[in-house]
């Protein structure tokens, strides 16, 4: 697990990687109540903040493969799949913490106006997983982490948009409502409001399946074994 150890070493070292992964989601729990959703505003606009905190953790890979460190790994005793299950496990860890004291913090700002604290969390934690999985396979397609991540930033914003963190998808014409269901903001933002509408769990379960299999389809992609 030393890898697993470094990784929380490397990415605390910058102070700013801290308070980008705190300042910006403990921002989002003060944002008003809304009309539409019937919810907390942050809420529903965090999985906007989850994408880019995930973009920032999964560049590290980008990084270690730029800077020729994986080159270096592969003539140590150490499996790419070594090196890569720690990392994403790391990964996963800091945003499932930053997520619990996210919805913590919203039950205390908010109380009863904050619906089903815990199927949040859950619509997170796995919201999460795709949205670092998109990221290694959005990094596995370039060279250069400045250009990967500028290109990304934005893209993520197209995302938002078009899958319904922005505004309903309803407002959109017909054709582009069904496009914009190959998108796995689409399905974050339907989640969080079926959770805000109190729609029966039974509902809910579509969404985090396939978000889920957003998931596992991007870490396929992502994981592949690149040294340049």
């Amino acid at each position: 697990m030393t890898i697993f150890i470094f990784v929380f070493k490397r990415f605390f070292q910058k102070k700013s990687n801290f308070l980008f992964l705190m300042f910006f989601p403990v921002a989002a729990v003060f944002l008003p109540q809304g009309d539409w959703p019937p919810m907390p505003l942050g809420f529903h606009y965090y999985g906007i903040l989850l994408m880019f905190i995930a973009a920032r953790l999964g560049g590290i890979i980008l990084e270690d493969r730029t800077n020729k460190t994986l080159l270096r790994l592969s003539v140590a005793p150490i499996t790419h799949f070594q090196y890569l299950w720690q990392n994403l496990l790391a990964y996963s860890l800091i945003l499932t913490v930053v997520n619990l004291v996210f919805v913590l913090l919203g039950v205390l700002v908010h109380g009863e106006s904050l619906p089903s604290p815990i199927l949040l969390f859950m619509i997170y934690t796995i919201y999460s997983m795709t949205a670092l999985g998109f990221s290694l396979a959005w990094y596995s397609l370039f060279r250069n982490k400045e250009a990967a991540f500028s290109v990304l930033g934005g893209l993520i914003m197209v995302m938002a948009m078009l899958g319904g963190m922005m505004w309903p998808v309803e407002v959109m014409p017909e054709s582009i409502q069904r496009v914009v269901m190959l998108l796995p903001t689409y399905w974050v933002a339907e989640g969080t409001l079926l959770v805000a509408y109190q729609a029966p769990l039974a509902d809910l379960v579509t969404s985090l399946v396939i978000m889920f299999l957003f998931c596992i389809a991007f870490l396929l992609i992502g994981s592949r074994r690149r040294f340049t």
